[in-house]
C-alpha cells in the first residue's frame, strides 16, 4: 500500500497544477476563475481518495487531464436529453411528453426572430397573444372559445379565482384528488378564495347530493377526473348531462377538471376510454380545462375552453396575465393542434405515435437490438402515464439483458452520453422501444455496449 502522508505531500499546489503545459488552452477557451476553482476542486478530490486510502498518481502532470474534465463538468447544463426507455409514454421525471418535429420547429422559429406575439397584422396595432390559439381550439372541441395558461393547475386557480372567489363549489367527495408533487384540489381551492363544499362519499355520489348542498353563496359545480387513479366496485358519480341539468336550472357554473385532456378516443387502442374534451364541451360545460403536455402530446399549458363569456371573464381577471403564457409555448401548441386539424396526430405527435404502435414494430427494434448487444426478448407491458389513464397497460416486446448487478449497470446507463434510463424486473435490466425514438437507436446500442 503506498504511504498515504508521502502522497498527500506530493500533492501539487494549484499555481503548480496550473503552470502545467496541458492547462494552458484551458485558459483561452474558459474565464481564469473557473480554471482556477476546477484546480482547487481537482486537487480536493485527489486528497479525499488519498485519505480513503485509493491509489492515485498524485504528481502535477496526472492530475492535469482531470482539470479539463473537472470543468467541463461544472459547465455541463443539468437538464440534458435522455433516452426514455422505462416504457412509460408520459413520464413525468423524464419532461413528459416529447414534442413533434413540427413543434420543435415551430418553438426555433419562434426563438430565433421577432414575431406578432401581441401584434395584429391586419390592423398594425397591439393585438393580444390570447388570441394565438383560440381558432384552432374552438374547431377541435366545439367550444366557443379559448384560453392558454402554464399548466393545468393554474387553469384551475384562474376558474375559480375568477368566477368563484367568496362563493361555495360543490364536488363529490370521490373527485379530491392529489396531483404531482403532492398538490390537492383542497388546497388549490383554498387559494383561489373560493369555499370548498364536499358531498357524497368516496366511492358513490349522487345528483341529490349535489342538490342538497345548494345554497345562496353557491357559485358552481366542478367535476375533477380522477386520471391518476381508478375506483372500482360499488361506484357511482353523476353524469355530465345530470350536472349540467342542475347548473342551469339554478342559474351555476358548471365545470370540468379532465387533467389529460384527450382528443382522441384511446379505446381503439385497447385502453380504457378517456373522457374527450368535446363529449364535455357538448354536454354544456361552462368550462372544461386540461393538459397540454399529456394526451395532448404539446408543451407544458393548461388549456380552458368553453362559453364565451365564461372565458371572457378569465381573460380580464389579473391572474391571466401572472399565468399567460410564453412565444415557445403558443408555437409548439399551434404546431401540436395543427396535428389534430389535419387528421395526423397518430402520425406526427410522438406520445399518439407510440401508443399506436404494434407489437410486430416494437419487437422487430428489439430483435435487432439483442443482436447487436445480446440479451433476449421478452414480452412485457408500456404505461401510458403522466397521471393518465391508471393501471392500464399496452403490450410490448422488451430487450432484457442479464446482469449480475443490474442496479450496477443502470447506475452506468444514467452516465452514458446521453444517459439511458430503463427499469429493473426480476433481475434483469429491461429496454422498452417503445419510448426510444427512432433517432436515438443508435446512441442506445452504443451505450449498451459501453456499459456491458
Amino acid at each position: 500500500m503506498p504511504d498515504s502522508n508521502a502522497q498527500l505531500r506530493s500533492l501539487p499546489s494549484v499555481d503548480a497544477l496550473l503552470a502545467q503545459d496541458s492547462i494552458q488552452p484551458l485558459f483561452e477557451t474558459f474565464p481564469r476563475d473557473l480554471v482556477v476553482a476546477a484546480a482547487r476542486e481537482t486537487i480536493a478530490r485527489a486528497r479525499q481518495a488519498i485519505l480513503q486510502s485509493s491509489s492515485i498518481d498524485p504528481a502535477a502532470e496526472a492530475l492535469a487531464a482531470q482539470v479539463g474534465r473537472c470543468l467541463r463538468a461544472q459547465l455541463q447544463p443539468s437538464l440534458v436529453p435522455v433516452i426514455n426507455a422505462t416504457g412509460v409514454i408520459i413520464h413525468t421525471n423524464l419532461g413528459r411528453a416529447v414534442l413533434s418535429a413540427d413543434a420543435q420547429a415551430a418553438m426555433s422559429a419562434a426563438a430565433r426572430a421577432y414575431n406578432n406575439l401581441e401584434f395584429d397584422l391586419d390592423s398594425g396595432k397591439r393585438g393580444s397573444r390570447l388570441t394565438h390559439a383560440g381558432q384552432l381550439l374552438r374547431e377541435l372541441t366545439g367550444a366557443e372559445a379559448a384560453v392558454v395558461v402554464n399548466n393545468n393547475a393554474s387553469a384551475l386557480i384562474l376558474i375559480l379565482s375568477a368566477l368563484a372567489k367568496g362563493g361555495d363549489v360543490i364536488i363529490s367527495r370521490g373527485q379530491l384528488v392529489e396531483i404531482g408533487g403532492g398538490f390537492r384540489i383542497p388546497a388549490i381551492m383554498r387559494e383561489s378564495g373560493a369555499r370548498l363544499v364536499e358531498v357524497g362519499t368516496t366511492n358513490r355520489t349522487r345528483l341529490a347530493d349535489f342538490g342538497n348542498a345548494l345554497n345562496q353563496r353557491t357559485a358552481m359545480l366542478l367535476r375533477v377526473h380522477a386520471s391518476n387513479f381508478k375506483q372500482i366496485g360499488f361506484v357511482e358519480q353523476p353524469s355530465l348531462d345530470d350536472l349540467v341539468g342542475l347548473a342551469n336550472e339554478h342559474d351555476l357554473l358548471a365545470v370540468d377538471d379532465l387533467g389529460s385532456g384527450a382528443l382522441i378516443d384511446t379505446a381503439q387502442f385497447g385502453l380504457d376510454r378517456e373522457p374527450l374534451v368535446q363529449d364535455s364541451v357538448a354536454a354544456g360545460m361552462d368550462l372544461v380545462c386540461f393538459s397540454g403536455d399529456k394526451l395532448l402530446g404539446g408543451p407544458q399549458a393548461g388549456i380552458i375552453v368553453g362559453k364565451a363569456d365564461a372565458v371572457q371573464r378569465l381573460k380580464r381577471h389579473p391572474l391571466a396575465r401572472a399565468l399567460r403564457v410564453d412565444k415557445l409555448t403558443y408555437a409548439a401548441l399551434l404546431a401540436t393542434l395543427m396535428h389534430y386539424r389535419l387528421g395526423q396526430a397518430t402520425q406526427r405527435i410522438p406520445v399518439w405515435r407510440m401508443i399506436a404502435q404494434t407489437t410486430a414494430d416494437i419487437q422487430a427494434r428489439a430483435d435487432a437490438w439483442a443482436a447487436a448487444v445480446g440479451g433476449a426478448v421478452l414480452p412485457g407491458d408500456s404505461a401510458v402515464g403522466g397521471g393518465s389513464l391508471p393501471g392500464a397497460v399496452l403490450p410490448t416486446m422488451l430487450l432484457a439483458l442479464e446482469n449480475q448487478a443490474p442496479d450496477a449497470l443502470m447506475a452506468k446507463l444514467r452516465q452514458s452520453q446521453p444517459p439511458v434510463i430503463a427499469r429493473v424486473a426480476h433481475g434483469r435490466v429491461l429496454i422498452d422501444p417503445r419510448t426510444v425514438l427512432p433517432e436515438q437507436d443508435a446512441d442506445l446500442l452504443r451505450a449498451l455496449k459501453s456499459a456491458r
